[in-house]
């Protein structure tokens, strides 16, 4: 285990290292495997701050703690990333099983044919090897990150000569604004770099 130690108007101590290194050897166990994790310990106007980062084969953890010493601040940290740790494995767990369930469905099916009333006499009942295909009851979809916008959004009315203005001066694609007589205008630049005007009804 590789850990880097940076102190900002901290000294780092010995038992400092101590305790982050018993922490991470748990951590260690729970994503078991070796990581590379990087330590800032820092002192601002009273507050101790312990940044703990690590790099695992599963994905990056950082967890970020203050307190009024160092101490708590540490373990914190080192709690909150055994946290994600654990959500982590969880995770891993889960997908794995949910694919290995995949694949059994998909696999090949015996199924039993029965004969023919007229032909029971001369023959009897074979067995048909066939593959079925299942596709999943709901479709996979990639998580939607929503990030608030203030910047978009005009605070007064203005004119559609300033509203693209003041686009271009923000560099947005979208801009909301209010016409003059408080209609809800929508200015969308498209790919081609054209401005687009659409009218809110």
């Amino acid at each position: 285990m590789n850990v880097e130690y940076t102190g900002r108007h901290y000294e780092v101590t010995a038992a400092d290292r101590e305790e982050i290194e018993a922490g991470l050897s748990k951590i260690r166990k729970i994503l078991r495997g070796s990581f590379e994790s990087k330590v800032v310990l820092a002192v601002e106007k009273h507050r101790h701050k312990a940044e703990i980062a690590i790099n695992s084969r599963v994905g990056d953890l950082v967890a970020l703690s203050q307190a009024k010493d160092m101490k708590a601040a540490i373990g914190s940290a080192l709690e909150h990333l055994e946290k994600q740790a654990l959500k982590n494995k969880t995770r891993i767990i889960a997908k794995k099983r949910r694919n290995h369930k995949d694949k059994n469905r998909d696999g090949e099916v015996a199924v039993q044919a029965s004969p023919a009333p007229q032909a029971a006499a001369t023959a009897g009942s074979s067995t048909v090897s066939m593959v079925v295909h299942k596709f999943p009851a709901f479709a996979k979809s990639t998580d939607v990150h929503l990030v608030r916008s203030e910047d978009a959004v005009a605070l007064r009315p203005m004119t559609l000569e300033e509203a693209i203005k003041e686009a271009h001066f923000r560099d947005r694609d979208v801009f909301v604004f209010r016409d003059p007589k408080g209609k809800l205008m929508i200015l969308h630049r498209t790919r081609d770099g054209k401005m687009e005007l659409i009218e809110a009804p």
